[in-house]
């Protein structure tokens, strides 16, 4: 729960505590809230081993809090590892959406003198989300599904571009229980098995992608915007009700409400799961994409297979 608190921090002892984590009980100061979330970013990223001295890291920032975050996070423990910075955003093509959050980011990255990068869905798949969506024949193609696709692609070939070896996303907490159970209520076990945090090497390329935020509460990384005066876009994307994860997000809040550290809980135990499975998984060999060239697990990978799909309903209007 973030709201004041008359009490003494259970740190330092010396001042006034600002925030209650439930889920421990633990009353903290503005000062020891703060390094308490970047101390556990950092121990994230030790656990995991998620960045070595010298990697090069792409920031996927798309102007909400936990990208915002992140890229404030980084750059501040970054210098002391000799890691370069850039931050890469993708514009998916949302009217009235995306505009706003792309000059959040732009500023945001011009303060700290961060180089940010810009690709487009249309500019490198010929077509945006809102296109995507207003040609779509069938309810069971949704939105998420176009534009998680989409975005994975983007993201690879936007650090490809700028040499870096290291992708890093502002995924937390809530984010990743969330999608354990979308993969659970789908079958996709294997899915399950490759979110385990620990980073390896894919494409041709050898990126690792790494969530440094995994062990976060969502409202924790809030309260800590909030006071380090991290602007973000609060603006919800207009497509984010088509997914189940939105019903999965408010059962899991309210399970919280009442049960706090219940989300902690599943967060443990999906990193068990998720290593065990991740063991057993068998390593399919890996072959080029017959359109894009790329790697991929099959004949036409998913990004191409999509592109196809949604050409061939523009084709029907």
């Amino acid at each position: 729960m973030t709201s004041l608190n008359l009490e003494e921090c259970n740190k330092c002892r010396e001042r006034v505590g600002i925030y209650k984590r439930n889920y421990s009980g633990e009353i903290l100061c503005k000062a020891c809230f703060l390094l308490s979330v970047e101390s556990k970013v950092k121990k994230t990223m030790n656990c995991f081993s998620m960045v070595k001295h010298g990697d090069k890291l792409a920031v996927a920032v798309s102007g909400g809090k936990d990208s915002l975050t992140l890229l404030y996070i980084l750059n501040k423990i970054s210098k002391s590892m000799a890691n370069t910075i850039t931050a890469i955003t993708v514009d998916e093509g949302i009217g009235g959406y995306r505009s706003e959050s792309i000059q959040i980011v732009k500023e945001f990255c011009s303060n700290l003198n961060i180089e940010n990068k810009i690709v487009s869905y249309k500019d490198l798949f010929g077509i945006g989300i809102d296109e995507a969506m207003a040609i779509r024949s069938s309810t069971k193609v949704t939105s998420c599904s176009v534009c998680g696709t989409f975005r994975r692609r983007a993201i690879d070939l936007l650090a490809e571009w700028n040499g870096a070896n290291v992708v890093a996303t502002g995924h937390n907490l809530d984010d990743h229980i969330q999608s354990f159970f979308i993969n659970v209520f789908s079958g996709d076990v294997d899915r399950i098995g490759w979110s385990y945090p620990r980073p390896v090497e894919y494409g041709t390329s050898g990126i690792r992608k790494i969530k440094p935020l995994l062990a976060l509460y969502e409202k924790e990384i809030i309260f800590y915007a909030l006071h380090q005066n991290i602007p973000f876009q609060s603006l919800e994307c207009p497509y984010m009700n088509e997914s189940i994860r939105t019903e999965i997000r408010n059962f899991l809040n309210q399970l919280e409400e009442t049960r706090p550290g219940i989300k902690y809980n599943i967060y443990n135990s999906v990193l068990k799961i998720s290593a065990g499975l991740k063991s057993q998984i068998s390593h399919k060999g890996s072959t080029k994409c017959l359109v894009c060239q790329r790697q991929s697990t099959n004949k036409i990978c998913s990004v191409c297979k999509t592109v196809v799909m949604l050409s061939g309903q523009s084709s029907k209007k």
